[in-house]
Order: C-alpha cells, then sequence, then structure tokens
C-alpha cells in the first residue's frame, strides 16, 4: 500500500535516527527478500555492515539508504512493509516478521547502541536491493518515471498520451510516474475531472496540465498529513498517517461524492479497485 507520500514520510522520519550512524551489525532474519540475491555469509556487506550512513533519498516509492562509501540499499515496502527506529531499551511493538535488522552506533562511541533499525513485512511483498556504487543506483533510476511530486503537464502528456490504456493504468505505470499509486490516483483523476477508465488517448493538453497540477497538490497535501494510514502503515518514529480522513472518492463507494453529492462509482481499472464519481468526472 504504501504509495509515495507515506514512502516520503518515512524518509524524514528516518532523517535524525540514520545520518551520521554507523551499522555495526547486520541481524538477517530472511535472505529470499535481497535482490539480487546474495549468499548469507555475503548479506552483512552488502546490507552496510561497518558503513557510516550518509544519505536517505526516495525514488519514486523506493528508499535509499546510502553509505559514505558509495553502496546504498533500496527498501521497497510492498503492501505491509515497515521501517522502524527503536532507541536503546525500546522493544518493537511486533517481533514477528521482522525480516532485517542494522544496529546502528555513534562512530565516536562504537560500543554504545544508538538506535535499532526494522524491516519488518508480514505479507512479504517488499524486498530489499543492494547497490555497489552510485552508478549502480542512477541504472535502477532510469527504469522509473520522473518523481510524481514535480511532474509537469508537458512531461505527463508527452509520457502518456499515446498510450491506448485507460488513463488510470498509466498513472500507476512506475516507468511513466514514479510514486503513485492506487489512493493518489483515484484522489488525483477526481480532482481534475477525469474518469478513471478514459483512454490516455483522449485525455487533452490541458486536461493533462490539470491532471499534473492535481497530482503534485494530493501529494503534497498527504506528505504533509504524514501520508495515508488505512491499515498497518507507520512512519519511523510509529506515528499514523492522518491523509486518509483527507479521502474525498479512494474506498468511498456508494457513498455521496463530497463535492456534488451523487453516489460515487465503483469499478475495476487497470485491475484496482476505483472509486469516480460520474457527474464530477467525464
Amino acid at each position: 500500500m504504501p504509495e509515495l507520500p507515506e514512502v516520503e514520510s518515512v524518509r524524514r522520519s528516518l532523517l535524525p535516527h540514520l545520518i551520521g550512524r554507523q551499522v555495526a551489525r547486520v541481524i538477517i532474519g530472511r535472505t529470499d527478500i535481497v535482490t539480487p540475491p546474495l549468499a548469507e555469509a555475503d548479506l552483512a556487506a552488502h546490507m552496510l555492515q561497518g558503513q557510516i550512513l550518509q544519505r536517505v533519498d526516495r525514488i519514486g516509492k523506493q528508499l535509499l539508504l546510502h553509505a559514505a562509501s558509495g553502496q546504498a540499499i533500496g527498501i521497497h515496502l510492498g503492501m505491509t512493509g515497515q521501517c522502524t527506529v527503536l532507541r536503546p531499551g525500546e522493544q518493537p511493538e511486533r517481533s514477528d516478521h521482522i525480516h532485517m535488522r542494522w544496529q546502528l552506533v555513534d562512530p565516536a562511541r562504537p560500543t554504545a547502541t544508538a538506535a535499532e533499525l526494522f524491516f519488518r513485512d508480514p505479507r512479504r511483498f517488499g524486498e530489499l536491493r543492494w547497490f555497489d556504487d552510485p552508478a549502480a543506483v542512477a541504472a535502477f533510476a532510469t527504469r522509473l518515471g520522473p518523481d510524481a511530486l514535480a511532474i509537469t503537464g508537458e512531461d505527463l502528456f508527452e509520457r502518456a498520451h499515446t498510450s491506448r490504456r485507460a488513463i488510470k493504468a498509466v498513472l500507476l505505470d512506475q516507468a511513466v510516474l514514479a510514486g503513485v499509486g492506487n489512493i493518489y490516483a483515484d484522489e488525483a483523476l477526481h480532482a481534475s475531472h477525469i474518469r478513471p477508465r478514459r483512454a490516455a488517448t483522449r485525455v487533452t493538453r490541458a486536461e493533462y496540465e490539470s491532471l499534473a497540477a492535481a497530482i503534485r497538490a494530493v501529494l503534497a497535501s498527504a506528505v504533509t498529513a504524514g501520508g495515508s494510514t488505512l491499515r498497518d502503515y507507520l512512519d519511523a518514529d510509529g506515528n499514523r498517517g492522518s491523509f486518509a480522513a483527507a479521502h474525498r472518492v479512494y474506498g468511498r463507494g456508494g457513498q455521496p461524492c463530497l463535492t456534488c453529492s451523487a453516489t460515487l462509482k465503483q469499478c475495476q481499472a487497470a485491475q484496482r479497485t476505483t472509486v469516480f464519481c460520474t457527474n464530477c468526472q467525464r
């Protein structure tokens, strides 16, 4: 479930805990969540054991932990993945399905644990991806479209308007636009008055401008609210996101449209449950 706003909220909440910390020890729960696959004997080194963390970035829905050496780890949360940081003496609320743990120290005090980062994922749709150098990160990034927080109408038009797919399917394609998932596609399409199953070829240039503006606005508002917690999403400090209270269509099939009071319709689009207003969206 985590989309761009949730991943960005996790990134921001990780910063004060990780930057400048050294990974003293990696505790491995599962090896089959790591891409490309590695033997367990090689895994800790590729999970940055001994490295000092320098940056935490985000590419679309992917977190990136960068070490000073140039190595990096990508963390994809999948549907139920969580990255939680605990301070010394604290215990995780749930100890099941913890697949990787990083014990962090202050390099000036290497014998005292400063924090511990947990990756927990009950359904195991998430993954950890290792990168040996910045060139490998850059090559991975080229597989994704532009970041949805900065998408322009012109760029979205150029990338989408020749596709015969439904416009919602195009928005969910991470090679076209990085970061948008089911929640925010529904919300942005409603805000820009476009039906989700309309073919991308039938969306006008002016509508692409409106859609891009709606995507940026919806995502920015969701980031400010810490994302949308529907079930188990939490940021690194264990905080829930509050943007679900602002959803105007997502998850509200059969309820009144908050704009015109018409009953919201629910259908399948891009193999996802989709909600829209037949009156507001043309």
